[in-house]
């Protein structure tokens, strides 16, 4: 059975500040949703990661299409205009154009989708993460599907052997979308030498070379490149199908144990410590430290099993106490040198108007 899975996010408004969005809102985005499965859904899952709502949407319509956007920027208006009447903070934040123009792209939310054959068996994971770039999930897809130190399937598993084929998309691209496929291990160094800049470059999507199934996906918008200003972090979704000739489920989750420094903070304006959360977890109250979450699913038939929270167990709190102590020590360099993003990331921000008004005392 060919079956489409679509994650779509929005930040559309929140309690407090940047925090999480009520359950008025929340409400509010699962009953237009719950209500299409049976007609346009086949089904239909919904979380938020800090103060940004995932929809998980499962059909048989192919990526792109029109009616399931439609109903996702429905969702997303209709939450709010709840946003709204509650006074949250950032109502619509997201939703960057005034009108919907057949595809979420290019509108603001966040949208990675995959089309692919159902196996008998069909696991999957999605990642969300808030308070950071596209790039984010760079160094954690390269281990996992790239590094046999940390992937020993790829050693062990002769369906992984031939290894994995990488998109890389250039994000510095506005005019159109720009990417290159590398495929791993021929060409390690030179995804090597893309990934190690987050900024600018992110992995879009990753594919089995023996087979040639899709195993990832992974939403690429820029907010800023839409709206011509800062208007928030750009907050990724992935969508990752594990076992059997794709990394197992526990070969994908330990990579973001390393704890990456990623774009993020309050203002999105530091290097901070990509933090692995549970699902429906509210943004840090500590400089808004950049966060991922990650639930697990099985799929039968388009229908979706109850979620496992991947960094719910026992062993994920040390790894937040490191991130923690990370964080604390690059939020004690403040302004300084690495601490604070490079300043083609800032020129976004109201800082670019602060130095040309310098430029203009230097003698």
């Amino acid at each position: 059975m060919k079956v489409t899975l679509s994650v779509l996010k929005a930040d559309i408004g929140s309690i407090g500040g940047h925090t999480l969005p009520s359950r008025g809102v929340l409400a509010k985005v699962e009953e237009v949703v719950r209500a299409e499965v049976g007609r346009l859904l086949l089904d239909a899952y919904v979380f938020h990661i800090g103060d940004d709502i995932v929809l998980l949407l499962s059909h048989t319509r192919g990526v792109g299409d029109k009616e399931v956007h439609a109903l996702a920027w429905r969702a997303f208006l209709e939450g709010t205009e709840t946003a709204k009447a509650e006074g949250l903070y950032g109502a619509g934040q997201d939703l960057l154009k005034d009108a919907f123009t057949g595809n979420l792209h290019g509108l603001g939310p966040q949208v990675a989708e995959m089309e692919f054959e159902e196996r008998p068996s069909e696991p999957f994971v999605v990642l969300a993460a808030d308070k950071t770039e596209p790039g984010a999930f760079n160094l954690p897809l390269y281990l996992a599907f790239a590094d046999p130190m940390h992937c020993p399937g790829l050693l062990l598993s002769p369906e992984m052997r031939p290894g994995f084929r990488f998109r890389v998309m250039d994000l510095a691209r506005t005019e159109r979308d720009s990417s290159i496929d590398l495929e791993a291990p021929e060409r390690l160094y030179d995804l090597a030498a893309l990934l190690r800049d987050p900024h600018r470059f992110a992995i879009a999507g990753i594919w089995s070379r023996r087979y040639g199934e899709q195993a990832a996906v992974v939403s690429t918008t820029r907010l800023r490149n839409i709206a011509g200003r800062y208007v928030g972090k750009d907050d990724p979704v992935a969508i990752v199908r594990v076992q059997k000739i794709f990394p197992a489920t526990e070969e994908l989750a330990p990579p973001f144990a390393l704890l990456p420094f990623v774009a993020g903070d309050t203002r999105g304006s530091h290097h901070l410590p990509l933090m692995p959360v549970r699902a429906n977890t509210q943004a840090s109250s500590f400089f808004c430290v950049p966060m991922v979450c990650g639930l697990a699913f099985s799929l039968k038939e388009g229908r979706l099993s109850e979620p496992v929270d991947l960094f719910a167990d026992p062993a994920w709190d040390a790894v937040r106490l490191r991130a923690m102590e990370k964080a604390q020590d690059m939020r004690r360099q403040g302004f300084y040198g690495p601490a604070m993003l490079p300043m083609e990331e800032l020129e976004y921000t109201g800082i670019a108007e602060r130095l040309k008004a310098l430029e203009r005392e230097f003698s």
